[in-house]
């Protein structure tokens, strides 16, 4: 936007809401109660929806993002009315320049070029204008696209190709026929509405082709385009059916003809002469006539006057060419043919000093000249402002779209006579001046993306030399400054752009905290562009960054973009990192530890676990005989934590370990347990085959923890309570099955006890208890005598069959009569 125009974003005192004093002056700012400082202006923030995200614009900690609210996403955009795109078109073109309003040139020898243009695009037919630089381009598509004005429907939108990519043109063509404000369409929604637009697109300095130029083709099939470029440029592919027409130079009378309009006079014979010597060696470049004019008019002023500049100070540091006297007055050479095609230091030497130090600026800044609006602050003259008029009527600067930059050639040649000599300073100087205008509040955000051009020109002069540009160099302050701006004006090409001389700038300087700012942003613009990948590299280098400097806010702020990178992702991500890029701790699956008393004894017989797997698991040393404790659970199955296979067996020992507890509670309830092992035992199968003196649970039966039978005995003893010491002792039978934990079911069937433990003190029963076969002997532990291992006996009974419970990884339970006295 113009910064001299006043739009919706001016926050001036002609803008003023209900707040503001009726008188016109402006309002004071709050005052703090602490020695009456005035409080410090919040950072300017602004939210915009861009696809389904809603993105908040902070120049403090880094910009935030966020999925978009259901309620605050905008409608569908709708498209301008009339009125609306008269006023964005007058925006799109060049400020006026202060003072008179120069004459308007005619188009000569375009009059056929003009008409099979219009013809074209009235057919839909899109259109390559190709022309070498100076060839009046840009005057011919003013004339055209005042001819198109009742086409197409949606009217005639102006755009400008000036380092402006396919998809930056996309989205400008968007904003000129849609009224979408703080709203920046996804992908695939911004091609569905531009592919709805029928205008007559006039887009000047192209400067790209082939593939690109066939995309935004498509994109667009409604709309017909009239493509300005020079012959540098990449061609249009054979398939994308652009007509190409040629514009050369103007003819010997055409040239004449235009230098006499800009002149304002007839030639003279040696004039006509020297004119026609610039027509050969310029090719009749409309350009070369237009600033050879200027020269001419600069001679017809040293002829009436040659002190005219004089007076003004034009020429308080160059020196004037020297008049000599003549019979009707003064006379002034005319310029040799190498300043007439090369005249720009010839016609800067004889322009005012604030004209020159704009050029010097514009040199400084590769050939962009700043806006008029900040030409005073620049130069350090209140009424510098009237250089752009002297340097537009001396043709040594053309417009691009809605600003000028030097005219083709003008930069080599103001080089070449010194004016890039403080190109660094002049640079420096800029960059400073843009960094407190961006940032200042009343400055909207459109209008520093129209500035972009120079405030981004400046940036490549400075950002080489951070380095050596003290603790807080101009290129990072600028594009600090400048890149929120850029973001909240959805002007998303120059903020990338800034983003990244930022952050190499703060590299070079040795700003961490600014360079993790610039990283945290362009990941927040992958993000919102789709590139993922991108996004968490520049994310992950942001938090470490903010992580080393102790930035709390920062680092969050980070780790909330990269959890939403995570969730577009579709999960976690790579490299065993959680959302918040934190490292995924190992699975652990823990157990819960059995209780102090045991655990009850498991009624239901497990379900036996499938052979075919293999338990792998640390050898466990069996239970010491002698010990003073009962083997627990933790102790048996420590080694099965990791393996789900032996579940089964788990289950099984439990429910042997609690019969063991619960025989041992019951028949030495008012004793302390014993720490020794007597050789008798406490409990056998009596004599005729009875069962033992277990107290059996209530509702077992065969299934329960013991293979066998058992019953209590009817007389309860002197105390009246069964299971105590008291109690007479069952008869037992040698023919019946023991109600052992071991789960032995043949009482014929004795086993050895094993003559060594752990710790090698032999524990022998005096008495052989029947027990089952094991299927399996334990892992033994590492000693240096391995263990003996039982072997059944033969005997005349048929073989009890092996037990399906899997036992690798268990070892074996003593009975009961080897445990409990």
């Amino acid at each position: 936007m113009d910064p001299t125009n006043r739009g919706p974003e001016d926050f001036s005192e002609d803008r003023r809401d209900d707040s503001t004093p009726a008188h016109g002056g402006s309002r004071r700012p709050p005052v703090s109660p602490d020695f009456g400082q005035p409080v410090p202006a919040l950072a300017r923030t602004v939210q915009l929806v861009s696809g389904d995200h809603l993105l908040t614009v902070n120049p403090v900690d880094g910009s935030e993002i966020e999925p978009c609210p259901p309620g605050e996403r905008p409608g569908r955009p709708v498209k301008h009315d009339a009125a609306e795109r008269i006023e964005l078109a007058r925006a799109t073109r060049p400020p006026l320049p202060p003072g008179p309003a120069l004459p308007r040139l005619p188009l000569l020898e375009r009059q056929e070029d003009r008409e099979r243009l219009v013809r074209l695009l009235a057919r839909g037919r899109s259109v390559r204008l190709t022309g070498p630089s100076g060839s009046g381009r840009t005057a011919l598509l003013d004339q055209v696209a005042e001819d198109c004005l009742g086409i197409a429907p949606d009217g005639v939108v102006r755009l400008s190709g000036h380092r402006r990519s396919a998809d930056e043109l996309l989205h400008e063509l968007f904003g000129a026929v849609y009224n979408a404000p703080l709203h920046r369409p996804d992908r695939a929604l911004m091609r569905e509405l531009v592919h709805e637009v029928g205008a007559v697109v006039v887009l000047d300095d192209l400067e790209f082709g082939g593939t690109q130029l066939d995309e935004l083709l498509e994109a667009t099939p409604e709309c017909a385009f009239l493509l300005a470029a020079t012959p540098d440029v990449a061609a249009p592919s054979a398939d994308s059916h652009v007509e190409e027409v040629f514009l050369g130079g103007l003819g010997r009378g055409s040239s004449l003809e235009l230098l006499e309009r800009v002149v304002g006079r007839v030639l003279t014979d040696d004039e006509a002469q020297w004119a026609g010597d610039l027509w050969f060696e310029s090719e009749g470049l409309p350009l070369r006539f237009a600033q050879a004019g200027a020269l001419l008019r600069q001679r017809d002023q040293l002829r009436a006057d040659p002190n005219v500049f004089d007076e003004h100070g034009f020429f308080s540091d160059a020196p004037v060419d020297a008049p000599f006297d003549s019979a009707d007055g003064y006379d002034v050479p005319l310029p040799s043919l190498a300043e007439g095609a090369a005249p720009a230091a010839l016609l800067a030497s004889r322009l005012s000093g604030s004209a020159r130090a704009t050029l010097r600026f514009a040199v400084a800044l590769g050939g962009e000249i700043p806006h008029q609006a900040h030409l005073p602050a620049l130069v350090g003259d209140q009424h510098a402002d009237a250089a752009l008029a002297e340097l537009v009527a001396a043709a040594l600067v053309t417009a691009v779209g809605a600003r000028y930059r030097l005219a083709a050639g003008v930069q080599v040649q103001l080089e070449a006579a010194g004016f890039g000599d403080e190109t660094v300073e002049r640079a420096r100087t800029a960059a400073l001046h843009y960094a407190w205008w961006a940032g200042h509040p009343s400055v909207g955000p459109e209008r520093v993306a129209a500035e972009s051009d120079a405030l981004l020109a400046a940036l490549a002069v400075l950002v080489p030399l951070s380095a050596d540009d003290g603790e807080s160099p101009a290129s990072v302050e600028l594009a600090r400054a400048a890149a929120p701006a850029f973001a909240a004006g959805l002007a998303w090409g120059a903020w990338e752009r800034a983003l990244r001389s930022g952050q190499e700038a703060a590299r070079l300087a040795g700003l961490v905290s600014e360079e993790a700012y610039f990283h945290h942003e362009l990941g927040i613009l992958a993000l919102l562009e789709g590139q993922l990948d991108r996004a968490r590299a520049e994310l992950e280098a942001s938090i470490g960054l903010r992580g080393a400097l102790a930035d709390k806010r920062g680092t969050i702020a980070g780790r909330r973009a990269l959890a939403l990178v995570a969730d577009r992702s579709g999960g976690a991500l790579p490299g065993g990192r959680t959302a918040a890029g934190e490292e995924v701790p190992d699975a652990m699956y823990e157990e819960s530890q059995s209780p102090p008393g045991g655990v009850p004894a498991a009624y239901a017989q497990p379900e036996p676990p499938r052979e075919a797997e293999t338990l792998v698991s640390r050898p466990t040393p069996p239970t010491v005989i002698g010990g003073g404790k009962a083997p627990t659970r933790r102790s048996i199955v420590s080694g099965t934590r990791r393996n789900m296979v032996a579940a089964g067996a788990g289950a099984l020992l439990v429910a042997v370990l609690g019969t063991v507890v619960t025989l041992g509670a019951t028949s030495h309830k008012d004793q302390p347990p014993s720490d020794k092992v007597n050789t008798n035992p406490s409990a056998s199968a009596g004599e005729n085959g009875g069962e033992l003196g277990a107290d059996k649970a209530e509702g077992s039966g065969k299934g329960g923890a013991g293979s066998g039978t058992s019953s209590a005995p009817a007389d309860p003893g002197k105390d009246g309570i069964p299971g105590t010491a008291d109690d007479p002792t069952p008869s037992s039978s040698a023919g019946q099955p023991s109600d052992d934990p071991s789960g032995t079911k043949s009482p014929d069937a004795p086993t050895k006890s094993p003559t060594k433990n752990p710790t090698k003190s032999p524990t022998k029963s005096p008495t052989k208890t029947p027990t089952k076969p094991p299927t399996k002997s334990p892992t033994p532990p590492e000693t240096s005598e391995p263990p003996e291992t039982s072997e059944p006996p033969e005997t005349s009974e048929p073989p009890t069959p092996p037990d399906t419970t899997d036992t690798a990884s268990s070892p074996v339970v003593p009975s009961v009569s080897d445990t409990v006295m």
